[in-house]
């Protein structure tokens, strides 16, 4: 009894399923693509790295110090009184920890700002993304990933999505 029902409820699924896949429309969105090409992206990376740039000249003048100092430790501490030396010595320990605390705080700030950027343009992808799925009648659009094994580039839209996201931004 138990099986008949298994079996009808299958039969069921397939009966529906072959009418479903008629009217089923699937694409699926390169977003990582999307992200890195699109104006928004481009703008995003151009600031990053401008930051990034500003940050290294920091960490670069920094590391200078805390090269001579040490250099100075080096060379003038077996001249240098017991009192002097330590003096010496903290204020390296206090510049080096000041370093690491700079150079956490910077790679944490880039870290934050490149999350916001890309929150910012996925937010904005996925208003788009739904609008058009809607429009142009699709009823499941897939974000590209490494768990796909196969997709036609048919079903691909990421270059449709581009072109009206960056449109878009321009008004």
């Amino acid at each position: 009894m138990k099986l008949k029902i298994v079996l009808l409820f299958f039969a069921g699924l397939l009966i529906a399923g072959t009418s479903f896949a008629a009217d089923t429309k699937i694409g699926y969105v390169d977003m990582q693509r999307a992200i890195n090409t699109s104006e928004a992206g481009k703008e995003a990376k151009e600031q990053l790295a401008a930051r990034l740039k500003k940050a290294q000249d920091e960490i670069n003048v920094k590391q200078d110090e805390l090269k001579r100092l040490k250099d100075e430790l080096e060379k003038q501490g077996v001249l240098l009184s017991e009192n002097a030396r330590s003096a010496k010595e903290k204020d390296y320990q206090l510049k080096l920890k000041e370093f690491q605390r700079f150079t956490k705080d910077a790679q944490d700030e880039l870290q934050a700002k490149d999350e916001e950027y890309t929150r910012k343009i996925l937010e904005s992808m996925e208003k788009l993304i739904q609008d058009y799925s809607r429009k142009n009648g699709y009823t499941i659009i897939f974000i590209r990933n490494e768990s796909m094994i196969f997709a036609d580039e048919k079903a691909d839209i990421t270059d449709e999505l581009l072109k009206l996201f960056n449109a878009s931004r321009k008004k």
